[in-house]
């Protein structure tokens, strides 16, 4: 004869944190956030060779998810090229009205902005240029208070966007300004002065990550006034790609001159305290783009040596551990 347990399980445990040891398969409800819980096994981590871009190149901007990504100018610097990513192939757009690389790019595949970078019109040097982009088109917009290339970004959305850091023509600089769909606005500056960076949030809840010169290994936080050093990256690095929230962030690829070899595949994952090594990509590069989440990013673009401007593109996946159950 069956017993209760077999017929009708075991009864799930309420908790007030998360168990410190749950095993694969349990569930529990965890009162303080409310929310039922599963242990899922080990915590496997991926990245996956997808199709790449239809031009390669470096030194671009990425905005989107990993499913509806979209890759914004690069160099060689007559490109202006705007590529759509559909979670299978990608797809030529209409270009940035200016071309340009080592600029920036935010928010979504349909409502993203390119701002900053460098190109060559007679007077080479960086620029203060803003590109709006509806899903279709691209139209230029207010300009950034100080013309950069090399800088990062973060924001959901073409209407909020933070710029910060890049280099200014003469030296690396720790600047911040914050745009509102119209204007941008400078606000308070960063701790460290840097080029060649990595970015991810929103504008109001960022993180900075890496650059340069030398490589750095130093972490900040926005939280809509100012920033704050926090824990470092494990490899000091430049030109990486970021993924993700200010809480839940990825960092991946880049170059470290010192290092054997130089050129990094090396990914790690943030939890809003400290940065983890998880598994490397499968083409190591510097300067390319990332976009999308810290469980589901994508990775664009970049340069693999020697001198390749590389249309590899990869999907980053993660597995297992404790997740939320959607109850609803």
């Amino acid at each position: 004869m069956a017993d209760y347990k077999s017929i009708k399980g075991t009864k799930i445990q309420n908790y007030t944190t998360d168990p410190d040891n749950p095993l694969t398969g349990q569930v529990w409800y965890n009162e303080t956030d409310q929310v039922l819980k599963v242990n899922a096994g080990p915590l496997v981590s991926a990245w996956a060779t997808v199709g790449g871009l239809n031009t390669g190149r470096k030194v671009l901007a990425g905005a989107g998810t990993q499913t509806a990504g979209i890759a914004i100018g690069g160099e060689p610097y007559t490109s202006g090229f705007t590529e759509l990513y559909n979670g299978t192939a990608w797809t030529e757009v209409n270009d940035l009205n200016t071309a340009r690389y080592n600029l920036a790019g935010a928010g979504t595949q349909t409502a993203a902005l390119g701002f900053g970078g460098y190109f060559y019109d007679g007077a080479p040097g960086p620029r203060t240029l803003t590109e709006t982009w509806n899903g279709s088109n691209w139209t230029e917009v207010n300009d950034l208070n100080t013309g950069r290339s090399g800088l990062a970004g973060a924001g959901a959305s073409n209407t909020a966007v933070l710029a910060f850091a890049g280099f200014d023509g003469a030296a690396r600089v720790v600047l911040t300004e914050s745009w509102n769909g119209t204007n941008w606005t400078e606000v308070n500056d960063m701790n460290t002065a840097r080029n060649a960076l990595a970015g991810a949030g929103t504008q109001t809840a960022a993180l900075a990550f890496g650059g340069a010169f030398p490589p750095k290994a130093e972490t900040e936080l926005w939280n809509g006034t100012n920033w704050t050093e926090v824990n470092d990256l494990n490899q000091s690095r430049q030109s990486l790609a970021g993924a993700g929230t200010q809480t839940a962030a990825l960092a991946f690829g880049g170059a470290n001159p010192g290092l054997t070899p130089s050129i990094l595949a090396q990914t790690e994952t943030w939890n809003g305290t400290n940065w983890t090594e998880v598994n490397d990509l499968n083409t190591a590069r510097l300067t390319l783009a990332g976009a999308g989440t810290q469980t589901a990013a994508l990775a664009m673009g970049g340069e693999q040596p020697p001198n390749i401007n590389s249309t590899a593109t990869e999907e980053f996946s993660e597995t297992g551990g404790v997740s939320t159950i959607d109850a609803s």
